[in-house]
């Protein structure tokens, strides 16, 4: 298993570096954590703040107190998310989206591997989200077998569905950056509120997408002809809020199993991360991601991938890479 820190993140030098503190000043930080958790605050008052601290230092947060500093805090609650197994279209390159491509044989084993760390960890869950598209139902379907869990309750939606890449759909990554600019291509795979161009009825798939009964009950507003990562975590978020959220606060063990760009923005949520940040981050196919929450659902640590280091880092590479026209 290995962490992953965010390194978008900043810490303020005067209190960046653990090993600089004396062991008085370690013990004020320790107890400002402590403050900190009992009241549920982010940020610690000034008045109550570690007496080795000028008042013209920065606020002190959990954020920016070295981990060293923190006193040991047990996680309430688990969560696992897993990014769908390369799909056939994934596997050629092309825009996919809301189009309901399939695992490829590589995207299954991935799936299958997926599983196979959670079992040598000895995870078990309690029930399952998942989206209606069939490369991340088929991925959960794979992990559950290889978790020996197949009798889990699996909610399916569409809020939990890839981004809707409009008229970009079933176009090829490479030859699209080729003919418009990798630059054009990053902005419309991975800007934060930029959308692709809309997805018309005239292009070859907006029937067996827009028209497909799965969606019959979504509203015209509900409906959507392309979106930008805003507008995936605009519908993904009240779901999570509203349905995944209430049943970890119950102490089920949740696995959701859905897409890079739905998941993004769970994490985003989770990590408090920038729009910038988010935008760069490359979440690697059939890899668990594990977090551990406090009782208010904030981290009590990074994202862990439960893959080694040489894995994950090649799987990160092979998403970014996606966009980039051929040499």
């Amino acid at each position: 298993m290995i962490a992953m820190t965010n390194r978008h993140s900043r810490s303020h030098s005067d209190v960046a570096d653990a090993r600089a503190l004396s062991p008085m000043g370690r013990a004020h930080q320790e107890a400002c954590v402590v403050l900190l958790a009992q009241n549920d605050l982010q940020t610690l008052p000034l008045h109550s703040r570690c007496q080795h601290l000028s008042s013209a230092s920065p606020p002190l947060t959990l954020a920016n107190i070295p981990a060293a500093c923190r006193p040991r805090v047990m996680a309430a609650y688990k969560l696992v998310l897993i990014r769908h197994g390369e799909s056939c279209w994934n596997q050629e390159n092309r825009f996919c989206g809301w189009f309901d491509a399939d695992l490829s044989e590589t995207g299954a084993e991935e799936a299958k591997r997926g599983g196979q760390a959670l079992r040598d960890a000895g995870y078990e869950f309690d029930i399952c989200y998942t989206s209606v598209l069939k490369r991340a139902i088929r991925t959960l379907w794979l992990v559950l077998d290889s978790i020996d869990q197949m009798w889990l309750p699996v909610h399916r939606t569409w809020r939990l569905n890839e981004r809707h890449y409009g008229g970009l759909t079933g176009l090829n990554k490479a030859e699209t950056a080729a003919k418009h600019g990798e630059a054009q291509v990053k902005i419309w795979r991975r800007s934060y509120d930029i959308p692709p161009p809309p997805m018309d009825p005239e292009h070859d798939f907006y029937t067996a997408i827009s028209k497909d009964r799965r969606y019959g009950d979504l509203t015209e507003d509900q409906l959507p002809s392309c979106e930008s990562l805003k507008d995936t975590i605009a519908r993904a978020l009240p779901f999570w809020n509203e349905e995944i959220v209430p049943q970890i606060k119950e102490g089920k063990r949740v696995l959701i199993a859905a897409h890079g760009n739905s998941l993004r923005g769970i994490v985003k949520h989770l990590e408090g991360m920038s729009e910038e940040a988010i935008m760069e981050l490359n979440l690697p196919t059939g890899i668990p991601i594990l977090y551990e929450l406090d009782k208010n659902l904030k981290l009590v640590k990074p994202m862990q991938f439960l893959g080694d280091e040489e894995t994950v880092r090649k799987a990160m590479e092979a998403v970014a890479a996606q966009g980039k026209a051929k040499k």
